[in-house]
């Protein structure tokens, strides 16, 4: 079966594939020629994660599904949550949104949090929506040099690790995205 990821971003692109079985051949939007930077310009996760699923499936006819992903922090009511790419500005970048997030939690003793992220799964006949979390809090500074964005002040409930310690396998059976793509595969 050949499914179409809708993502530019190689990092993603990687911990999801390893998350896939084998008889999945899972193609990028740059593996179908689709250079676009879908906007994300809904004002929820799973509107943004349908916007860019339906999105490949309009223009290009593919099979395809979507993500987005946000952390919600408890002391910043939900925050940045679906801005959180764009948390310090359009720039999306990771170093400046963290800088962001931990000069406004400085203060703040609760530091729980959770990533949620939502899949949409487009064909001509369906759409399906599949959700995955995982709680945690934020750390006071950024520990490891593995992962991408959010993932060097995360640390997920039961782990004395941010999740940019942790081996990308290891990441990928307990983290929001991997959740998110369990359910997906068994809807497969």
């Amino acid at each position: 079966m050949k499914l179409v990821f809708a993502t530019h971003n190689k990092n993603k692109f990687r911990e999801v594939k390893e998350l896939v079985p084998q008889n999945v051949e899972l193609i990028s939007l740059t593996d179908i020629g689709c250079f676009d930077e879908i906007p994300e310009t809904e004002s929820t996760i799973e509107g943004n994660a349908q916007l860019k699923a339906r999105y490949v499936l309009t223009n290009y006819g593919l099979n395809c599904f979507a993500d987005d992903t946000g952390l919600e922090v408890s002391a910043l009511g939900g925050a940045p949550g679906v801005y959180s790419a764009r948390y310090a500005g359009p720039d999306n970048n990771p170093e400046a949104n963290i800088a962001k997030l931990l000069l406004e939690l400085q203060n703040s003793k609760d530091r729980s949090a959770q990533f949620k992220t939502v899949i949409a799964f487009c064909t001509p006949e369906k759409e399906k929506l599949f959700t995955g979390i995982c709680r945690g809090q934020i750390l006071h500074k950024p520990i490891g040099d593995k992962g991408f964005g959010y993932d060097p002040v995360f640390q997920p409930e039961g782990y004395d690790l941010s999740f940019a310690e942790m081996d990308p396998s290891e990441k990928g059976r307990i983290s929001h995205r991997g959740k998110a793509i369990k359910l997906l595969i068994d809807h497969l």
